[in-house]
C-alpha cells in the first residue's frame, strides 16, 4: 500500500508543471511571445477560414502586448532580450508552409490547443512561485492565454 501511495505521489509531482527560475521564465516567455507573433502572422495570411485568420490576428495583437510587458520586466531584472522563437514553433512554422486549406486550419487548431495548454500550466506554476514579479506577470497574462485556448478549441475545421 505504501509503495502504491509513493508511486502515485511521484507520478502527480512529475506531471505537474514546476515554476522556473525568474530569468528562465522571462526568457522562455519572450521566446513564446515571439513564436506566437510569427505563427500568428502566418496564420492570419494563410488560414482558409475567416475564424482562423482572425485568430492569427488575435495572436499577433495579444502576444505583441505581452512581449512588451515581458521585455519591460526582463530589462528591470537584467535579463537579456531575445528575438528567438521556441523550437516547436519553428517546426510548426515549417510544417504549415506545406499545408493549405482545411489541412492548414486543422493543424493550426491542434498545435495551438496543445501549445496553449502547456503554456497555461507553466504560467499557473509561475503564478504560484516565490518570485513576486514573475508571479504577478504570469497572473496578468493567464487570462489571455486561456482566451487563446478557448478560441483554438472553438475553431470549426
Amino acid at each position: 500500500m505504501f509503495r502504491k501511495l509513493l508511486f502515485t505521489a511521484a507520478l502527480v509531482a512529475s506531471s505537474s508543471a514546476m515554476a522556473a527560475p525568474a530569468a528562465k521564465f522571462l526568457s522562455d516567455a519572450m521566446k513564446g511571445d515571439n513564436s506566437e507573433i510569427r505563427l500568428g502572422q502566418l496564420i492570419s495570411h494563410r488560414g482558409s477560414s475567416s475564424a482562423v485568420r482572425d485568430f492569427g490576428n488575435t495572436l499577433v495583437t495579444d502576444h505583441s502586448q505581452a512581449k512588451s510587458q515581458v521585455a519591460d520586466l526582463a530589462q528591470q531584472m537584467h535579463v537579456p532580450a531575445t528575438d528567438a522563437i521556441m523550437p516547436e514553433a519553428r517546426s510548426e512554422e515549417a510544417r504549415l508552409q506545406h499545408l493549405r486549406g482545411t489541412a492548414f486550419d486543422r493543424d493550426v487548431k491542434h498545435f495551438m490547443i496543445n501549445d496553449h495548454r502547456k503554456d497555461i500550466a507553466k504560467f499557473r506554476a509561475q503564478a504560484r512561485s516565490g518570485d513576486r514579479r514573475t508571479a504577478s506577470l504570469a497572473r496578468q497574462q493567464l487570462p489571455v492565454l486561456e482566451k487563446h485556448l478557448r478560441i483554438a478549441e472553438s475553431l470549426r475545421v
